[in-house]
């Protein structure tokens, strides 16, 4: 058997409980692109597309035939929506890091972007609810949508480099645990709790850098002549 079949037919069997190993491994990525977003590392984004697609196999579990049969169709597609944007957080990464020493430079979203992300999440889960329901993914299949909606939120507002982005993860981690919980994705609901615990960290983290990058720029202000 190669390292790749491995991979995809692997268990962690605990207790009565069936594990699969790329749902460990693929939030290992999931991880790791958390921690290169945290110091503003652009090989944060082709390391989370690797994540993204293990995840994606692991949530669509009755196309894939996996133990849990259970398809969470708004977190599998919340994996092609990462790929496709974190190709774009990407290279607006990679072109920023070529006129200054880090990827991004935090700052606070307009008040009219806050205004559009809020609207955006609560019409976006209003309108993909019923599209999951009808294409029969698990209840409560509203949580499903909000967690998409947020996911993509998020990740768009880390590419633009909005320090708001990492409490649009918060709320996506709130609804997250319990629904991977009751739909059996043990690996998945356990780092979402450690991932919650960590976006309020990169909160603080992104906040006290931006501050620093303000009052640096501040220094550098011109002064204007006293007559």
């Amino acid at each position: 058997m190669n390292p790749i079949e491995w991979l995809f037919d692997a268990q962690l069997v605990i207790g009565d409980q069936v594990i699969l190993w790329r749902e460990i491994v693929g939030n290992g990525f999931g991880l790791a692109s958390a921690l290169g977003g945290l110091r503003r590392k652009v090989w944060a984004w082709p390391v989370g597309i690797v994540g993204n697609a293990l995840l994606f196999t692991v949530f669509m579990g009755a196309l894939f035939e996996t133990p849990n049969p259970v398809n969470l169709l708004g977190q599998a597609g919340r994996q092609l929506m990462f790929i496709a944007v974190s190709i774009y957080g990407w290279v607006r990464w990679s072109q920023h890091r070529h006129v200054s020493d880090s990827a991004v430079e935090p700052k606070w979203a307009s008040a009219r972007a806050r205004i559009l992300l809020g609207v955006a999440l609560v019409g976006g889960t209003l309108v993909l609810t019923p599209i999951f329901r009808a294409l029969g993914s698990f209840e409560p299949v509203w949580a499903d949508a909000w967690i998409f909606m947020g996911s993509l939120l998020a990740t768009w507002g880390m590419a633009k480099g909005w320090t708001e982005f990492w409490l649009i993860w918060v709320a996506v981690d709130i609804v997250g645990v319990p629904l991977l919980i009751s739909a059996g994705y043990y690996a998945s609901a356990l780092l979402y709790v450690f991932y919650g615990l960590f976006t309020i960290f990169g909160f603080i983290t992104w906040m006290r850098v931006q501050r620093v990058t303000n009052a640096t720029e501040s220094g550098r202000a011109p002064t204007t002549p006293q007559s």
